[in-house]
């Protein structure tokens, strides 16, 4: 069974998931009763039937979200129904009978439950041996840091915005938010035409630091706009800490990068601290995937290396805060190999 959706917990009454995979690669399974999907994840698992146990029931599967942030959004729980076929030499089976089976209903936790997140979170393992292990790079080549959050931007002239003191709601990732260009980035660096469309300057880290997470929201919480991206050389390893701020108030924000998938090495709750954080990173047996939640109000690093040349989008799956800015892109240049260069554009292809 694959399981794809906004962010959610899913459970089904009486049965248990094996979980197997995860953003297509496989894990090293484990049971559990309630599935965690960010937006944009997938996850595959098994389900054992209870037919000899419970031959004469229904069963809801149930889902709702989980969600951190402050804004309005649909809390609904939906439902689908499982039910074991009687068999067609029973005389009970008919849709009367059917009807009076008894309904179980499942557990769900809290919308907010952080707690189960992470411990759902924390059983992912990618499916590593000594034989075979995790090709998650030992070695890095360039470290990042980059804050990812909610901010505000001057309403303009002659508008009404909802931010806060009449400002307008802005989203940002090291407090640049994305200047969608009207040339398509990849086109423009496979011409040689970035001038005007793009600069290579996207800072590795907040140009200035902050207690990312404090209660205390900062007095200055406008955000700049740009169309920064970062630009590596081709097979660059590359270790990347994602800090949720709490600005406008913290929350999980599901992470997604194009062109690579990534692995998970560590995170936590509260400041990233680099002296003693990165000695608890699981450079042995990862999650591997291209979906990442970052923890509300904490911090995730993953590690992934750039040997796919062309021009990567990365942003959060959260689709409002994208609109918002949340947003940025990653250059990775050709490889002295053939098929390590980015192929032309179809002659046919209209530019824009």
């Amino acid at each position: 069974m694959q399981l794809s959706t906004t962010s959610s917990s899913s459970a089904l009454q009486i049965h248990s998931f094996t979980v197997v995979e995860a953003d297509a690669v496989y894990v090293k399974p484990f049971e559990t009763n309630t599935i965690l999907i960010a937006p944009g994840q997938t996850t595959n698992v098994l389900l054992k039937d209870q037919n000899l146990n419970f031959p004469n029931a229904t069963f809801f599967m149930t889902a709702r979200p989980y969600v951190t942030g402050l804004g309005t959004f649909d809390n609904s729980t939906v439902a689908g129904i499982l039910e074991y076929e009687i068999p067609t030499n029973n005389p009970s089976n008919s849709a009367a009978s059917i009807k009076k089976l008894p309904l179980f209903k499942p557990f769900l936790p809290p919308l907010n439950d952080t707690s189960f997140a992470t411990n759902f979170t924390n059983q992912l393992r990618s499916l590593a041996s000594a034989q075979f292990p995790a090709n998650v790079p030992q070695k890095v080549d360039r470290r990042f840091f980059f804050t990812i959050g909610l901010g505000t931007s001057p309403c303009q002239h002659n508008q009404t915005c909802q931010g806060p003191n009449g400002t307008m709601f802005a989203a940002s990732i090291n407090n640049i938010s994305f200047a969608q260009p009207t040339t398509a980035l990849l086109q423009a660096h496979f011409f040689g035409q970035s001038n005007g469309v793009y600069t290579p300057d996207f800072p590795i880290s907040p140009i200035i630091p902050f207690n990312y997470t404090s209660s205390t929201p900062p007095n200055n919480t406008h955000v700049s706009n740009g169309t920064k991206l970062v630009v590596l050389p081709f097979n660059t390893s590359v270790e990347l800490v994602l800090q949720d701020t709490s600005i406008l108030g913290a929350e999980s924000h599901p992470l997604h990068l194009h062109g690579f998938n990534f692995f998970v090495v560590g995170q936590g709750f509260g400041n990233f601290d680099s002296n003693k954080d990165p000695a608890k990173f699981n450079l042995v047996d990862p999650i591997e995937r291209n979906t990442v939640g970052v923890p509300s109000g904490g911090w995730v690093a993953i590690r992934f290396l750039a040997d796919n040349p062309g021009v990567w989008f990365m942003h959060c799956h959260l689709e409002i805060h994208t609109s918002w800015g949340l947003k940025m892109a990653w250059v990775v240049l050709d490889g002295k190999l053939p098929n390590q260069k980015l192929l032309p554009p179809p002659v046919d292809l209209p530019k824009c």
